[in-house]
């Protein structure tokens, strides 16, 4: 946040670009005031407030569905409300960052949401997050070059893969994955630990063989992959793997890319797992529930930056269990008529 007055006002544009600089960079944001358990949910924020939006590779939707969000903040706030969307590696990474302070809204996909409360997997204790929403959906999409030989995910055995950005939600799954498969993800397969951008870089000049990637559709990554290089390249279905996911966590589901998501000619069966929008559980209750009506009553301008983020629902929003739901965001759910 920065505040000005009328001794500023001739620097006001100055602090403004300060701020935002300081967002990009996952700088942590001053004057987000911390939430007293006491006070009465309004959805009014009174004060100048710039919040952080931890989201992902430059190319994936979270980054898109992101900006779009924050740059939708200040008109639905009477301009009180601002914030600015930065890139990160994704969901690990988010919620670290989101508990260090560095960012006050993350992008997390629900597996690893789950982990994070419940002080699994990557986090060796509960984290004090807490859900804006369930949001809409992430697909896992495997994508190989098709002179690779590969047609499973055992296959990749030997091979260079990218199992995508360090602390990443796709990394969670890409090493799971590998794991149900029979292989060792640190010993089995060239792992390359690189965002989509690179990734993709890499399918084209055959420096990788394969990729995970979990995203909305479309992945503008991937767009760009299989419009520029769409002969060379398949994806695989792992959908015979999803029994053992889903004895690890209940968030994996079934699901299915469609034949029209990149032009591929026939759908492709997957593993779909949910997003979900994470804040500190200390947040302020009325920035917090200021950003989840932002959320659901510009959804169609969201969808207009990302087809995905039609898929956001008041009807599944509250389906965040075991991940609680911040009393801000409970109190605009119930407004909105959310069940």
């Amino acid at each position: 946040m920065r505040r000005t007055s009328a001794r500023l006002a001739a620097v006001a544009s100055t602090l403004a670009l300060v701020a935002a600089g300081t967002v990009g960079c996952g700088g942590k944001q001053d004057g987000v005031t911390k939430d007293d358990a006491s006070s009465e949910i309004t959805c009014t924020v009174d004060k100048d407030t710039r919040i952080g939006i931890a989201t992902g590779n430059a190319t994936g939707v979270y980054y898109v569905v992101g900006n779009a969000l924050a740059n939708q903040l200040p008109g639905a706030t009477g301009g009180k409300l601002s914030g600015t969307a930065a890139e990160t590696g994704a969901s690990v990474q988010n919620i670290e960052q989101l508990v260090a302070g560095k960012y006050d809204v993350a992008f997390s996909l629900f597996d690893t949401a789950v982990n994070a409360a419940q002080g699994k997997g990557s986090f060796t204790a509960p984290q004090p997050v807490e859900a804006l929403a369930r949001i809409y959906d992430n697909y896992t999409q495997v994508v190989v070059r098709a002179d690779s030989g590969i047609k499973s995910v055992a296959d990749m055995k030997g091979k260079r893969i990218s199992t995508g950005s360090p602390k990443s939600g796709t990394e969670v799954i890409a090493n799971r994955l590998l794991t149900a498969a029979g292989l060792d993800p640190a010993k089995d397969v060239q792992a390359q630990r690189l965002d989509l951008t690179k990734t993709v870089d890499g399918i084209k000049d055959g420096s990788i063989d394969g990729l995970f990637w979990s995203g909305g559709l479309p992945t503008g990554g991937l767009t760009d992959l299989f419009t520029t290089s769409g002969d060379k390249v398949r994806f695989i279905d792992i959908s015979p793997l999803l029994p053992q996911l889903a004895e690890l966590n209940p968030a994996y589901q079934a699901g299915a890319i469609g034949k029209d998501t990149y032009r591929t000619g026939t759908d492709t069966p997957t593993i779909v797992v949910p997003n979900v929008l994470l804040v500190r559980k200390d947040l302020d209750a009325n920035v917090a529930c200021a950003v989840t009506k932002v959320l659901f009553e510009k959804k169609d301008a969201l969808a207009q930056a990302s087809p995905a983020a039609a898929g956001i629902s008041l009807d599944t929003a509250r389906r965040t269990d075991p991940v609680p739901l911040h009393r801000g965001a409970s109190g605009a759910l119930t407004a909105l008529g959310a069940s």
